[in-house]
């Protein structure tokens, strides 16, 4: 099974303050980390590998210096990691995000899965994902928990919504973005 998580690094504080005139958070000076949902992403993407064999790349979008997360997803067991980065995505709205991260999907390959974190801490819209898959024309799962079975062409999923869960099936290739009470993530140095 060969996976794309799309990672994306993030403000390490809450203490960010927006540019007035832009409506842009000022990353200048403010340390970053990885975003944790997709910390969860990786995660789910590297036990469904082990279990099932096949690959884990990463790709991002941010500015140069977002390369730290792609080191980091590689330093947890990913192969390869792209990093989509130009001054024009400056202040990216959620469409841009997902259009540009879509084609950036088209353009690294044909992928059995791609997972997502449900949202970005400094975005909290967890519209990415569900966009990237309606931009590639790929059938989606929200809110996943764990991957239960994989079968010919599909998988079992498990949903964690507001008051319960849900079993799905879902054909692959597909979109699935992944809750905090997914796996907890194996200890990083």
């Amino acid at each position: 099974m060969n996976i794309l998580v799309c990672v994306k690094q993030v403000p390490g504080s809450s203490n960010v303050e927006g540019d007035p005139v832009t409506g842009v958070l000022k990353r200048d000076g403010v340390a970053s980390k990885m975003n944790p949902y997709d910390l969860y992403g990786i995660e789910l993407a590297l036990d469904l590998v082990e279990a099932h064999g096949g690959t884990v790349e990463t790709i991002t979008m941010g500015p140069p210096q977002a390369k730290s997360v792609i080191l980091e997803s590689i330093c947890m067991g990913a192969v390869r990691g792209t990093v989509l980065s130009d001054r024009k995505f400056a202040g990216a709205d959620v469409l841009a995000t997902a259009y540009t991260l879509s084609q950036g999907v088209r353009a690294a390959g044909n992928f059995d899965l791609i997972i997502c974190g449900k949202q970005t801490t400094d975005g909290d819209t967890a519209q990415v994902g569900p966009q990237v898959a309606e931009k590639l024309g790929l059938p989606q799962v929200t809110y996943a928990e764990e991957i239960l079975e994989v079968r010919e062409g599909a998988l079992v999923i498990k949903r964690r919504l507001e008051h319960g869960t849900e079993v799905v099936e879902c054909p692959i290739p597909a979109v699935v973005t992944v809750n905090a009470s997914a796996a907890e993530c194996r200890p990083r140095n």
